[in-house]
């Protein structure tokens, strides 16, 4: 039996907590994988490293994906995912405060499935996170594995 994890890519921490909480209000009870760089996202994906261990039952069904990240940026991790075939269909939504128009055209052009600006307000976050876990995780039909 596969275990559907949320991957959650996000090196600030108070994002990190907004996000487990507007899960967790939203009712959303998939288990939470927290990467905290890009380097840390390729290892987890590719199992090696810390990660090398990860069971291969384990199976992203959506990837929140931030860009500003340590170590690696998000850009170049969504590049690598869309480049092997072990991951190249995992759904990936850019989830980021960043409002660069060139980002958003180099995410969807590197293969993203999705791109959210994070809103500042507590409630309106809780709400794109609620609409993100009902699509991805219920509405959407996931690619094979």
């Amino acid at each position: 039996m596969l275990d559907r994890v949320i991957v959650l890519v996000e090196d600030n921490a108070n994002d990190e907590e907004l996000t487990l909480r507007a899960f967790r209000k939203s009712n959303i009870v998939n288990r939470v994988v927290v990467v905290r760089d890009g380097a840390e996202a390729l290892d987890y994906f590719f199992a090696r490293g810390n990660y090398a261990a990860r069971p291969a039952n384990e199976v992203a069904q959506v990837v929140l994906l931030d860009l500003k990240l340590p170590k690696i940026d998000g850009l170049d991790v969504l590049r690598a995912l869309r480049a092997d075939d072990r991951t190249r269909l995992i759904p990936i939504v850019v989830l980021t405060s960043s409002a660069e128009e060139q980002d958003l055209v180099r995410s969807y052009g590197l293969g993203a499935n999705s791109y959210v600006r994070k809103p500042v307000d507590f409630t309106q976050f809780v709400e794109a996170v609620r609409q993100l876990g009902l699509y991805w995780l219920v509405i959407n039909q996931a690619a094979p594995q």
